[in-house]
C-alpha cells in the first residue's frame, strides 16, 4: 500500500489542483510501479509560509522580497 505525503504551502494550490495532484500521483504509481490506486494513499500538508524556511528565512519574507 503506497502512502504519499506532499507538502505545499497553504496558498499553493486550489481544491481542483490538489485533486489533480492526488490523481496524477495515484496514476504515477500504478503506471510506473503497477501498484493498485485502490490502496494508494495520498495526503497533501498545507503549511504556513511563515512555517515553512528556506536559507534561513521563511517563505513569507523570501516572497515579500520578490
Amino acid at each position: 500500500m503506497p502512502f504519499v505525503n506532499i507538502k505545499i504551502t497553504r496558498d499553493g494550490a486550489t481544491a481542483e489542483q490538489k485533486a489533480q495532484l492526488i490523481e496524477g500521483v495515484t496514476n504515477l504509481l500504478r503506471d510506473v510501479m503497477g501498484k493498485n490506486p485502490q490502496t494508494t494513499v495520498v495526503i497533501i500538508d498545507e503549511v504556513e509560509c511563515d512555517n515553512w524556511g528556506i536559507g534561513g528565512e521563511s517563505v513569507t519574507v523570501r516572497r515579500a522580497r520578490g
